[in-house]
């Protein structure tokens, strides 16, 4: 009788199926590599991929980073995570975390701009609301290529940078945030506004200088158009505007009480010294002053002063310009008793 031969093999599994199971354990598995609690993660533009990975990491959403790895080598296209802040859920996969931050929308972060601001702060809002370095923002704002493609020939946006409430993704770029404002501009500037500054003898340029200064003087809707109306007046006359915020954007946008000594300060935005507009905005105006320029009161007012208990007093001659002036001086002497 013949000896039946016993074999000592078992059917084990190969070392490359028990790697591709341990892999794929790692891989799709829940939990193994990922945090068991909510964690955050910041992406900054221009991170690659194994720079956010390693910040996953460092921040506590996974463990290791050899399985995230190997995950977005498998499906490359996970590689693609937009700039943004991420609340990361718990107890993730390694493919679910990345599929997480792949097709997660960004955060939006809601800004107010108000009426008046300079170039200089809306990038400084912006930068500390977003993930904009300021004075790229104010470099974006200049270039000349942006400027040529929304056809702005002022040195840069300023007076384009339309105020208002505005939800932004917080990775948003400082080209697409400043041509983002210049398209809220172009937005409420339509046919009929353009048709009314024609025909007040105003080129785009020349409106929003003058709702600019017009911004700056007042911060009263209601004395807009009388402050617009003193500004109109004076062009007409030939006379040189003297606006104390063109003196003051001349001299850095501090707005500070002025000195005789700085009302001859050399700069083409000084009015007192040069006839006529400055050569673009001195800030970013709203619609109200830019309506204001537009459909100005009829008066024949060529002066005011502050009556220094909020507003202005206007006045059709020096002589009565001087007494609104006393009684300002007046007026400030009893608001320090």
């Amino acid at each position: 009788m013949a000896v039946k031969k016993v074999s000592l093999r078992k059917p084990f599994l190969s070392v490359g199926a028990i790697l591709l199971i341990l892999g794929a354990s790692f891989l799709w598995m829940p939990g193994l590599n990922t945090s068991s609690r909510s964690t955050k993660l910041v992406v900054h533009r221009g991170m690659g991929y194994r720079s956010i990975v390693g910040e996953l990491q460092r921040n506590g959403s996974i463990t290791s980073t050899w399985p995230v790895l190997l995950t977005g080598s498998i499906l490359p296209k996970l590689h693609n995570i937009k700039p943004g802040r991420y609340t990361i859920p718990p107890g993730m996969s390694n493919f679910a975390l990345l599929y997480f931050l792949h097709t997660h929308p960004q955060d939006e972060v809601r800004i107010t701009l108000p009426e008046g601001l300079s170039l200089e702060r809306v990038a400084h809002i912006l930068s500390s609301k977003l993930d904009i370095d300021s004075t790229e923002f104010v470099a974006a704002a200049s270039s000349r290529p942006l400027l040529r493609r929304n056809g702005i020939t002022a040195p840069n946006a300023e007076g384009y940078l339309f105020p208002g409430t505005y939800n932004f993704a917080w990775a948003s770029s400082p080209q697409y945030t400043a041509e983002f404002l210049i398209g809220r501009f172009r937005k409420f500037y339509t046919d009929r506004l353009k048709t009314a500054a024609s025909q007040q003898g105003l080129s785009e340029t020349e409106l929003l200088s003058l709702a600019s200064i017009v911004e700056a003087e007042t911060p009263l809707d209601l004395e807009k158009p009388l402050v617009a109306s003193v500004y109109l007046n004076r062009l007409k006359k030939k006379m040189r505007l003297q606006a104390d915020p063109t003196v003051q954007y001349a001299l850095g946008g501090t707005a500070r009480h002025l000195y005789y000594k700085d009302l001859a300060a050399d700069s083409p935005y000084n009015t007192y010294r040069h006839n006529g507009l400055p050569p673009g905005p001195i800030c970013n105006p709203g619609s109200a002053a830019i309506q204001a320029v537009l459909n100005p009161a009829n008066t024949s007012f060529l002066y005011f002063v502050a009556t220094g208990k909020g507003g202005h007093n206007f006045a059709s001659s020096l002589q009565e310009h001087e007494k609104n002036i006393q009684n300002y001086k007046r007026a400030r002497r009893e608001s320090l008793r």
